[in-house]
């Protein structure tokens, strides 16, 4: 089976056959090149060429145009500091007085955009439909909060409700012209990466009131895109949100390492899981806990399907590549 055709059979929910594998590899992809995490970062060219040879020095089944968490907020007018071997961070905010006066970022223009897209087109042109091509988009609660700064965000949640449900719809708007832009490049879906928006960060209430509608509507406006699936990555002890996923349209849900994907399944039983082995330990852990792990999380998933091998969030830039391959190496000795 191709990379593809297993991630689709996972989709599927197809209770035999091989193991979809995707570690969530991003920076990591410029480590194992020898190349700095700034440079990554600002090159959709060297992104696609990062992806591509990590693909083939693992042989998992999906590439990433990932960058970091500031690029929509970059875009959209944001001050941000860039370091040679760690992720940029916003160093200027959005004034809230002039945050729901910007316009929309446009995709082929503005910040490091276009480089996100250039890497979605090389990509594709080189995979075509054999391995999945994954994009990325901020979910609204992050976007709101890497624009305006988590104290103003969380500040005028608190004080100015409507305003802040206001704001959620500009960084919503901002997201579904960026995802869409990504698909029309060639991505299969743009993972919905949210980590603002895990119980350990907002109250359970808050996001089902505010985030939920909006990543519903961000959801439903990937799938008329074109996307094969709706990927949601919330980092944390999300139990108490993710019976919550399959109303706003998710198709993969991701499990971080506290989360036991068995119980999920409970809750969840349409839904794709995606998980879950713990980032840190890719870096501390033997290539022998590693693959012990896997195929504990592969067998937990015998005669179901509907999982797919991965980390519980991002594979760390400096993660030990044997512990990489011992996943793989699972995925392939294992089936459902």
């Amino acid at each position: 089976m191709t990379g593809m055709q297993c991630i689709n059979a996972a989709l599927k929910i197809d209770k035999k056959g091989d193991v979809a594998v995707v570690p969530q590899i991003f920076g990591h992809a410029a480590v194992l090149k020898g190349v700095s995490v700034e440079d990554y970062v600002k090159d959709g060219g060297l992104i696609a060429t990062c992806q591509l040879e990590a693909l083939l020095r693992y042989g998992h089944h999906a590439v990433f145009s990932v960058m970091d968490v500031c690029v929509e907020a970059e875009a959209m007018g944001a001050e941000v500091d860039y370091f040679i071997n760690n992720y940029p961070s916003v160093r200027k905010h959005i004034p809230i007085a002039d945050s729901l006066k910007a316009r929309i970022p446009n995709p082929k223009k503005d910040g490091r955009m276009p480089q996100m897209i250039k890497a979605v087109e090389i990509m594709r042109k080189e995979l075509q439909d054999d391995m999945l091509v994954v994009g990325c988009v901020m979910g609204p609660v992050t976007l709101a909060i890497q624009y305006l700064g988590v104290q103003d965000a969380l500040f005028m949640a608190v004080e100015d409700p409507d305003k802040f449900e206001k704001l959620l719809d500009y960084t919503a708007d901002v997201i579904v012209e960026f995802g869409k832009a990504q698909i029309d490049a060639g991505a299969h879906l743009p993972i919905i990466f949210e980590p603002s928006s895990s119980p350990e960060v907002i109250p359970p209430q808050f996001f089902r009131e505010m985030a939920l509608p909006r990543i519903e509507r961000i959801c439903k406006s990937f799938k008329s895109a074109g996307a094969v699936a709706n990927w949601l990555q919330i980092a944390g002890k999300t139990m108490p949100i993710m019976p919550h996923y399959p109303d706003a349209g998710v198709d993969i849900a991701n499990c971080d390492y506290c989360v036991e994907p068995a119980m999920v399944r409970r809750f969840m039983p349409g839904v794709c899981l995606a998980g879950n082995i713990k980032p840190l330990s890719l870096v501390e852990d033997s290539p022998e806990d590693i693959y012990k792990e896997s195929v504990r999380l592969i067998k937990t998933f015998a005669g179901q399907g509907g999982f797919i091998l991965s980390s519980g969030c991002e594979v760390p830039p400096e993660a030990r590549p044997e512990n990489i391959d011992a996943m793989i190496r699972a995925s392939r000795e294992c089936h459902f």
